[in-house]
Order: structure tokens, then sequence, then C-alpha cells
């Protein structure tokens, strides 16, 4: 049974490696965006989830008390990182980006307007701060969801994929645990069934406004935040954490 420290420094790492991970994958696309434009906006949103990453990986590495920063972004091995599968999924075309963006960004309103109020001030702090940003990042999402599906018939089609293809991730934000339903109690961390609870109500909202089907509920992705993950991790982790391994302790 984890103690009380290593249970606070399991869920702040959980949250971290999810926009660690992410921020990486949105990377990818700078420099290849569909339009200057969008290119710098995305880019943009990349930082701002990395800086979240950054907060997020500084307040675990306080609370475990040890290592750096550095350690747990680049030397940790895939099997050691607990984002859920969503973030780590392929960007695809820019339908699959946007769709798997509104998907976090709606997600990461709630929780950080939940941990706004958490027992954890310095979590609550970086929740406060995280906030402002990320509910600019879901109304952009949202509005290239809207752009996308309401435009051409090549546009929802793609959208119509990227939710099938990513629909069946989302069950993993929202899995409870002991460890987690205890945090719950203890004021710490988020409540699970009421951040799906709202995050289906607005996601359910934006698709009742466009042709977009709803996929029908089948297998549901886990094991992320055990450790058990794609092989697309792998192989973003390979070109993420390469110059550090290379070079350890290298500074710039």
């Amino acid at each position: 049974m984890p103690n009380k420290n290593e249970a606070r420094y399991n869920y702040i790492l959980n949250l971290a490696d999810n926009t660690l991970v992410l921020g990486q994958r949105l990377s990818g696309w700078c420099g290849v965006g569909p339009f200057l434009e969008e290119d710098l906006a995305l880019t943009n949103t990349a930082l701002d989830i990395i800086g979240q990453a950054q907060m997020l990986l500084n307040l675990a590495i306080e609370i475990k008390g040890e290592g750096t920063v550095d350690d747990l972004a680049f030397l940790r091995d895939q099997h050691q990182f607990k984002n859920v599968l969503l973030v780590e999924q392929p960007n695809g075309d820019y339908a699959q980006t946007m769709f798997r963006q509104y998907m976090i960004d709606s997600y990461h309103v709630h929780l950080y307007r939940a941990l706004v109020d958490s027992s954890e001030k310095q979590l609550a702090a970086i929740a406060e701060k995280s906030l402002k940003e990320v509910n600019y990042h879901k109304e952009r999402s949202e509005l290239w969801i809207k752009r996308m599906a309401l435009g051409t018939s090549e546009g929802l089609e793609r959208l119509q994929k990227a939710a099938n293809n990513l629909w069946h991730y989302q069950h993993e934000l929202f899995e409870n645990s002991e460890e987690l339903d205890k945090l719950v109690k203890q004021g710490i961390a988020a409540d699970p069934n009421q951040l799906q609870q709202n995050w289906l109500n607005d996601v359910s909202k934006l698709l009742a406004k466009t042709p977009i089907k709803t996929p029908q509920s089948g297998w549901r992705a886990t094991g992320g935040r055990l450790g058990h993950h794609s092989e697309y991790l792998g192989k973003m982790l390979c070109e993420m954490q390469f110059l550090q391994r290379a070079y350890p302790n290298c500074e710039w």
C-alpha cells in the first residue's frame, strides 16, 4: 500500500506526464503547420503545455525529495511514465491532432477548475495559473472542430475518422483507484467521476452542433498510469531523450 507521499507523487506525476508527452507531440507540428499563423499558434500551445509539465514535475521532485526535472523528463524509461495513452497517440492529420487536443483541453479545464481548491497548495497554485491557458486552448480547439465539421465533406470525414480512432482512449482519463479515492477524500485530487460527467457534458454539447456521430462504446484503452504503453511512446522518447542520454549533463 503506497504511503501518503508516494500516492501524492504518483498523482502529480500522472498529471505531469500527460502534459509533457502531449507537449512533445504537439511540437511535432512546429514548422509544418497548415499555414503560418496556425503553425505559430499550435507551437505556442505546446509551449504552454510544456510549461505546465515543468511546474508539475518540479512539484513531483519536491514531494519525492530527490532528482531533477530533467531526470524525470529525459532519463526515465517508457515503463516509468504514467501518462494516459491518449496523449501519446500519433498526430496523424490535423483533424486527429485537433480532436485529440479538444478531448484533453476539455479535461484539463475541468481538472484545473477542481484543483484550484486542492488542499495541496502548490498544486492549487499551478492549477490557477494553468487554467488561464487551458481555457484558451479549449476555445481554440473547439473552434477548429466546428470549422472542420461544418466546412467541407472531407473535413467532416477526417474528423469522424479521428473521433472513431480516439474515442476509446477517453475512459482512462477518469479511471479511479483506491489510492486516488483517498487523495480525493483528503481534498488533494479532483474527483474523476465528477470530471467525467463534466467532460461528457461538454463534448456532447459540441458534437450535437456538428454532424459528427459519437462513436459506440467498445474496448477501453487502459494501462498508461501503470506504465503499460503503446509502441508510439517508445518511439517518441527515443527522439525526445536522445540528446540528454547521448551527452549526459550537457549544459547549453
